[in-house]
């Protein structure tokens, strides 16, 4: 099951991405479209599923109650995904939402709540591009 889930959790980031980048270029032109609440139910439902790896799974909870909060912060990999990753991620769907919010209501400030939100998703999306193994994944679930 918990493989299932970082494999959803992985392909969920792609519809994140994309409708991310979509809602982006109809911020630009002005457009306010059903996108941002596709992107930020998925992004939510992503949340959900990054709770459930994170008190579950290897990488979270377990690893700091095991070594230790210090220890922890002292190694790239687990810190990356035990604080790093999970803390910055909320911060990007909050700012998810409250461009979906802001598109709803037509102001002209959705593009920049969008825009940091992408930011903060590639800087902090774990993929083959990470100088460190332990935080290389694949781009596609399976990979």
């Amino acid at each position: 099951m918990y493989t299932g889930l970082v494999h959803l959790h992985n392909l969920l980031r792609w519809v994140i991405v994309i409708t991310l980048v979509w809602s982006l270029f109809n911020a630009f032109k002005g457009k306010n479209g059903k996108e941002t609440l596709i992107m930020m139910i998925s992004s939510h439902v992503m949340l959900l599923i990054g709770l459930i790896q994170w008190f579950g799974g290897e990488w979270g909870l377990k690893q700091i109650k095991n070594l230790g909060m210090g220890e922890a912060m002292k190694n790239a990999a687990v810190r990356f995904f035990a604080v790093e990753h999970a803390l910055m991620m909320i911060i990007a769907i909050a700012l998810i939402t409250v461009g979906h919010r802001s598109a709803k209501a037509g102001k002209a400030n959705t593009k920049w709540f969008l825009l940091a939100a992408l930011a903060i998703i590639l800087l902090m999306m774990p993929g083959p591009w990470k100088s460190d193994v332990a935080l290389q994944r694949g781009l596609f679930p399976g990979m």
